[in-house]
């Protein structure tokens, strides 16, 4: 599938609202194995795109997301949401395939963040629905069962590390927002 700007405005507004309503969730969700403030901090992101001027074409679009995680965000999830649609917009100068796009921003995630599949981070959600997107088969119970594998996993990277088993039985937080991510991302498709 082709990457338009209207989708892509039309997915990360779906996004900001679903972050805008969880971020309780998501902070609490932290707070059991972090530092309690992922809801928060991407509210802040979802808030600052909102915010921000108005794109011209599908590169700048993904640069000034990009930028607002950035600049906006603070934890390991700016840099790592930030460093995703950062990528993506260097690879949209050469393709606007989707797939493309999300290869490019999970490999500027695991190059970022260090965290490879089992690690119980967002890398283990954007593992398993990259290739379902790649072969139109992405479903909302493939995103929500990528999302709760995450939840009998050792934390292997991140503040949750520290926890060691303890952090078992808790669901990633950043695996729960890229399922927001790509729940809307399947919404603004239909």
């Amino acid at each position: 599938m082709q990457l338009t700007l209207d989708v892509y405005e039309k997915w990360l507004r779906l996004f900001a609202k679903k972050v805008e309503s969880n971020k309780l969730y998501l902070s609490e969700l932290d707070a059991a194995i972090g530092d309690g403030d992922h809801g928060n901090n991407m509210a802040r992101g979802v808030s600052a795109v909102e915010e921000g001027k108005t794109p011209q074409d599908l590169t700048s679009a993904l640069k000034l997301t990009a930028m607002a995680f950035i600049s906006k965000v603070g934890g390991a999830s700016g840099p790592l949401y930030g460093t995703a649609f950062l990528e993506m917009a260097k690879a949209s100068s050469k393709t606007d395939d989707l797939s493309e796009l999300l290869e490019a921003a999970l490999a500027g995630i695991k190059k970022r963040g260090g965290a490879t599949a089992g690690d119980k981070t967002m890398v283990d959600v954007w593992e398993k629905v990259l290739p379902t997107i790649k072969d139109g088969s992405i479903s909302e119970d493939g995103i929500e069962e990528a999302v709760e594998a995450t939840k009998d996993m050792q934390a292997k990277k991140g503040r949750a590390s520290y926890l060691g088993e303890r952090s078992i039985g808790h669901l990633d937080p950043g695996a729960v927002s890229s399922g927001y991510l790509f729940n809307s991302l399947l919404k603004a498709e239909e």
